[in-house]
């Protein structure tokens, strides 16, 4: 049974070699059977099934090439280039009886699988492996009457087992396994493609949600200035009221345009402490009138490079989102420290807290702790201010107990250092 143990080895050698390029394969995005790919794995494949033949004759060599040649011509579309490639590296060997007989059984098989190619693939998975199968039985059939013919073998059962089922279960296995990584591949593109559609959706019901109130309210006003009638003193406070409204929807459309386009827009030196008090000052009615008290310990020193007004619109919404979380009031901390190469920003609320879930989901675009008050729009901006301004924002969180952001920064000093070195 040398025929067969040598076309074992050989069928394993194979499989070894096509589970490590489809894994490597399956790891690039673009993986979709490339032809030039294709090609490429199949002639270094056949190179070692001619390096791992068998030689009972020294005008034949018995190998697994038929292999290569159809999963090739029927998956790939290479069936002429694989099939001149054998005869290439058969005329290595020598010009004599077996080299012709590789001609005669392997050119018509690379146009047949040439014109194969486009049906094949309209077929179902299933049908596609069938037909792989029953194409290698054809191709092992026709190489062991050519054999008869030509040179009989002194062992008939051992050329004809070998020739007869390791070939065509070779093939099986092989498009089994294609099929498989390719049908992963598919399910794997599908479930991103519906999770980005997914994402629309809720982006575009969000966005349509938040837009539409302020401009509904809007439109009501504009209709009662369209009265004859109205005393300049109400139609003054309904003007205000529409050009809050329609600066309420401005922003909405800021916070997305901020999201998906991250970028700063003046790049300039923020003197952290200077701002945050700035901050704290805006937001001290709004902590008063929820009974919140607030405690800062900033660093003496400390600039970071950034944008200004997304700076001030960052830390806005972490704040006012902590004291939105202490309802019945409650100490809000504020802390900076500085370091010759990142700021550090902390700020401290004893509020209502997060679940674990709460804090995986924080700063979707789409989902917000605040249940029904809240689209995440602010948490959504806040993460991408901090992306764009080359930071990281880390988040601790306990139920009842409160929340803590801490947000790192590079020094804008030693920012500067770096690019005179």
């Amino acid at each position: 049974m040398e025929i067969t143990k040598h076309f074992f080895f050989n069928l394993s050698l194979l499989v070894i070699i096509l589970f490590f390029v489809l894994v490597w394969a399956e790891k690039s995005s673009k993986f979709r059977f490339s032809k030039g790919y294709s090609l490429f794995w199949s002639i270094i494949m056949l190179w070692i099934c001619f390096q791992f033949s068998y030689e009972p004759d020294p005008h034949f060599t018995y190998d697994l090439r038929m292999i290569l040649v159809i999963i090739g011509g029927l998956y790939a579309g290479i069936g002429l280039e694989l099939v001149a490639a054998v005869i290439i590296m058969r005329g290595f060997y020598g010009i004599e009886p077996g080299f012709y007989t590789t001609i005669l059984l392997y050119l018509p098989l690379g146009i047949i699988l040439w014109k194969l190619y486009p049906w094949f693939w309209k077929q179902p998975p299933r049908k596609r492996i069938h037909v792989a199968v029953i194409s290698s039985m054809i191709i092992s059939v026709l190489t062991v009457i050519t054999m008869e013919i030509a040179i009989p073998p002194q062992n008939r059962f051992d050329a004809w087992f070998a020739y007869l089922i390791i070939p065509p279960l070779g093939v099986g296995m092989i498009s089994y396994v294609i099929e498989f990584a390719k049908r992963n591949l598919d399910i794997r593109e599908n479930l991103v493609r519906t999770e980005k559609l997914e994402a629309v959706e809720q982006m575009g019901a969000a966005i349509s949600h938040e837009i539409r109130n302020p401009l509904t309210a809007a439109i009501g006003f504009v209709q009662l200035l369209q009265e004859q009638k109205l005393p300049p003193r109400k139609r003054q406070e309904y003007l205000t009221i529409v050009k809050a409204e329609l600066e309420s929807a401005e922003q909405v459309i800021q916070n997305y345009l901020t999201f998906s386009k991250p970028a700063l827009d003046i790049i300039e030196e923020i003197n952290v402490k200077k701002e945050l008090m700035q901050v704290m000052n805006i937001l001290k009615p709004t902590a008063n009138q929820n009974s919140v008290e607030f405690n800062s310990d900033f660093a003496l020193l400390g600039s970071i490079k950034g944008d200004r007004q997304k700076f001030h619109q960052c830390f806005l919404n972490v704040i006012k989102n902590a004291i939105e979380a202490m309802p019945r009031g409650g100490q809000l901390y504020i802390e900076t420290q500085y370091s010759s190469s990142h700021i550090t920003i902390e700020i401290k609320d004893t509020g209502i807290g997060m679940t674990e879930e709460q804090l995986q989901r924080l700063g979707e675009p789409y989902y917000s702790t605040k249940g029904p008050k809240g689209t995440g729009l602010g948490m959504m901006v806040v993460f991408s201010i901090v992306r764009a301004m080359e930071g990281s924002v880390k988040v601790k969180s306990e139920l009842n107990k409160g929340t803590v952001f801490t947000f790192s920064f590079p020094s804008y000093k030693a920012d500067l250092r770096k690019n005179e070195a």
